[in-house]
């Protein structure tokens, strides 16, 4: 049978209403970060993120470059979102994340987007940074789903999330797809201003994990329903890799699907940065390889 989304089951027994007028509420004192900056969004104010009440949203289409699984023959039905609650010195997409590029458009209207992007045969739907508008993505989904929304949704988040909040999105993301960025400390410190970013990704993977599991794909290579987790290497082994991959494999799941990105390049301010500033080597890619197959991992790369 057809997957169907555990969204639409808890949308007609009243639990997605309840759940948007739970995270409607923390927006007038944020804190739907670890940040907790408690500004009153509803009343415009914004924090670290940039975000005030409105959604921005950059870009809206079929995306052919993600994982294969999300990709599938039709592309995965991306929505970008203006705004980030990181904000790392090297970012790719500065002009959205730190520059706010885009464009503010209604609930209504991201609920047409969703149903835009499954009239175009995407497999899902692709929340590209939703943490700080988590409330007006479960505030659409009602619309959504009454007009026919039925493809799974993904979580596509940097792994700085708060622990209340995902268990908030229990039972309505089908598919979280997390960075897993850095291990130490003083390195999340100097390049996302979050020294607590290793120990609160911790949390969040385990959440994530016990909400979907591991990446189930179904006989046509496209993911259902599961967990895939992003690292992108950086160079001079800044990002501890190590460490983070014998966690997923030892606390995580061995099967836990984990790419293992090299397209870093030196963006926005990394050129104020030594150690950033150049791409990866062959040998920086080939040893973090090496590392996910010593600690037992084997789906991705």
């Amino acid at each position: 049978m057809p997957y169907e989304p555990p969204y639409i089951n808890l949308h007609k027994k009243g639990g997605l209403k309840r759940r948007k007028e739970q995270l409607f509420g923390l927006l007038g004192s944020c804190t739907l970060c670890p940040r907790k900056c408690r500004v009153n969004r509803l009343e415009g104010e914004e924090g670290y993120c940039g975000a005030g009440k409105d959604l921005v949203v950059s870009s809206v289409f079929p995306h052919f470059g993600e994982e294969p699984p999300l990709v599938g023959m039709n592309g995965s039905g991306t929505i970008f979102l203006t705004h980030c609650n990181l904000l790392c010195v090297f970012c790719q997409n500065y002009d959205i994340s730190h520059q706010g590029q885009g464009q503010k458009i209604s609930i209504r209207d991201l609920a047409e987007h969703m149903i835009y992007l499954q009239s175009r045969g995407c497999h899902n739907i692709n929340f590209v940074t939703p943490t700080h508008y988590i409330s007006q993505i479960i505030a659409a989904l009602p619309e959504a789903i009454e007009r026919g929304l039925k493809i799974p949704l993904v979580y596509n988040c940097g792994g700085y999330d708060s622990l209340e909040i995902l268990r908030l999105l229990d039972g309505i993301i089908d598919i979280y797809m997390p960075d897993a960025k850095y291990s130490d400390k003083d390195v999340s410190a100097k390049y996302s201003h979050a020294p607590d970013y290793f120990e609160i990704l911790k949390e969040s993977l385990k959440e994530m994990q016990r909400q979907v599991g591991d990446l189930i794909i179904d006989e046509r290579g496209v993911a259902q329903r599961g967990l895939l987790v992003r690292h992108l290497i950086m160079p001079n082994g800044l990002t501890g890799i190590k460490r983070i991959l014998e966690f997923i494999a030892k606390e995580i799941s061995k099967n836990t699907y984990v790419n293992i990105m090299d397209q870093y390049r030196p963006c926005y301010k990394a050129g104020e940065y030594q150690e950033l500033a150049r791409r990866i080597t062959p040998d920086e890619y080939y040893e973090a390889i090496d590392i996910a197959k010593k600690a037992g991992l084997h789906r991705g790369f």
